[in-house]
């Protein structure tokens, strides 16, 4: 028994391998969310329980132990079959059964096991946040500012994984060089964040470019970042710094950005959500919940929300928001409080809209980089 990673990587570097184990039998790490399965879950939690002679499990806390299986699965619909995370879990409820002097394990204990197991290991998200809060990581959450926003990350130490906001700046003057992610030039970037890079160019070509060149210098930047990053779920947050510096408006800083874009502008799911909303949700708690603040996630990420319950109920006294969305423009609306704009006949946008302030700054940028009858030329022959 062992995991697939393994498995492959015996098979295509041994030669005797693929021979001696000729059978290969999958076994996936969750189930679906059924009634049947439940039964079958709590079945092997009470038979847990039993063998090792611990306390008995109520049904609040074999309800509250399923709920955690299904954030294990970061799936809704979906039930974690990791049993020895489970049975560990089990055994320090018991615990603190057994130091109340209770004779029946309830959800307070499942809930007090589940918090002293992320208690033990989350020493460096405490130091990264108490360094936000003194500065030292500057991190903006309560003005609007041009061109700058708050990605979210994820840290994964192995025996827990959190959420923490980066910020990200975006930077535009004349020239002819295209985007420029800075991480990439300084070999700080992965591949799939390099091709995430790639991505915003094609949006900006096929949103902006069908009438003219588009000619401009664009850097992009995760601030206060000195390792090597990976992954594609800040793209759309590194858009939204981007046209917030084309247009010049300013981007709500209180509201955070994950999720990736395919070239049509569309968003694509991510990985961890939980964590990444948590993660923030803490940051803009130690500062103080205004009721402005949130997090902006792809809409097919909804039916992975499992959050804490400090943070579901924040959502409901409406001191945090969570906003899922389909598109660029959906996010563009909320973090600036411009209509996004609709392209019109002719190939320009909608007035006063995010993408017409967009589209005259790059006419703006053409007429500064190329000569004025070039320019005009250029701009007839694509009209053509």
């Amino acid at each position: 028994i062992g995991s697939p990673r393994w498995y492959y990587l015996l098979y295509e570097l041994d030669e005797d391998f693929k021979e001696l184990f000729k059978v290969k039998a999958e076994f996936d790490t969750a189930m679906d969310y059924s009634l049947k399965n439940i039964k079958d879950f709590a079945g092997v939690a009470y038979k847990m329980q039993r063998e090792n002679d611990l306390h008995k499990i109520n049904d609040e806390a074999m309800a509250r132990l399923i709920e955690h299986a299904s954030r294990m699965a970061e799936d809704r619909d979906k039930i974690s079959i990791k049993f020895r995370e489970i049975r560990d879990i089990i055994h320090e409820a018991d615990h603190y059964a057994r130091t109340a002097k209770r004779k029946i394990i309830s959800a307070q204990h499942i809930e007090d096991a589940i918090e002293a197991r992320y208690f033990r290991s989350n020493l460096i998200q405490e130091k990264i946040n108490e360094m936000i809060k003194k500065g030292r990581l500057m991190i903006d959450l309560r003005e609007s500012i041009v061109g700058q926003i708050n990605g979210l990350s994820i840290l994964d130490l192995g025996d827990i994984r959190f959420g923490k906001p980066n910020k990200i700046t975006a930077s535009i003057a004349t020239g002819k060089v295209g985007l420029v992610a800075i991480e990439r030039e300084a070999k700080l970037s992965g591949p799939i964040h390099t091709k995430g890079t790639l991505i915003l160019q094609g949006y900006l070509l096929e949103k902006y470019g069908q009438d003219k060149p588009v000619s401009l210098y664009a850097s992009l930047v995760f601030e206060q970042s000195y390792s090597e990053i990976d992954g594609d779920s800040a793209s759309c947050a590194e858009l939204f710094a981007l046209l917030s510096s084309l247009a010049e408006l300013p981007i709500k800083q209180g509201i955070a950005v994950t999720g990736s874009i395919n070239q049509k502008g569309e968003l694509q799911p991510v990985g961890a959500i939980n964590q990444k909303i948590e993660g923030f949700f803490e940051v803009c708690a130690q500062d103080g919940l205004n009721g402005e603040q949130g997090v902006i996630i792809p809409s097919p990420n909804l039916d992975n929300l499992m959050l804490k319950n400090e943070v579901v109920t924040a959502v409901e006294q409406e001191l945090f928001k969570i906003w899922a969305i389909d598109t660029v423009d959906d996010g563009l609306e909320i973090i600036t409080g411009f209509p996004a704009g609709k392209r019109l006949q002719g190939g320009s946008f909608s007035k006063n809209s995010v993408h017409n302030r967009v589209d005259e700054r790059i006419r703006q940028l053409n007429r500064n980089v190329l000569p004025k009858a070039v320019h005009q030329q250029t701009e007839e022959l694509l009209m053509d």
